[in-house]
């Protein structure tokens, strides 16, 4: 059974930065897609960026030129770097494996406050 345990998150002001950390364990990192995805209050989850099968990285429009995903899989931990942030990046921030044949895998999510 793959886990996913996300943390890194926390408050911090507008203009400022966290780095996310998924920590996963049961599987190899490199076996697996990761997602990034958060919900706010009120609002659906949403994609925030992912892996591709091809080797690219998807971001959504928000998180272009802000956000960074990255990955270590020798400590199988996926990162998501967050600079610039706003107060709209308000969220539960989750992180999502996927894998063909091996189905899809949340963790429990970090809470992100951008506040002044």
């Amino acid at each position: 059974q793959l886990q996913l345990v996300e943390s890194g998150g926390g408050l911090v002001q507008p203009g400022g930065s966290l780095r996310l950390s998924c920590v996963v364990s049961g599987g190899s990192l490199d076996d697996f897609a990761i997602g990034w995805f958060r919900q706010a209050p009120g609002k659906e989850r949403a994609e925030v960026v992912c892996d591709g099968y091809n080797g690219a990285t998807n971001y959504v429009d928000f998180a272009k030129g802000r956000f960074t995903a990255s990955r270590d899989n020798a400590k199988n931990t996926a990162f998501l770097q967050m600079n610039s942030l706003k107060p709209e990046d308000t969220a539960v921030y989750y992180c999502n494996a996927r894998a063909t044949g091996s189905g899809d895998y949340w963790g429990q999510g970090t809470q992100v406050t951008v506040s002044s």
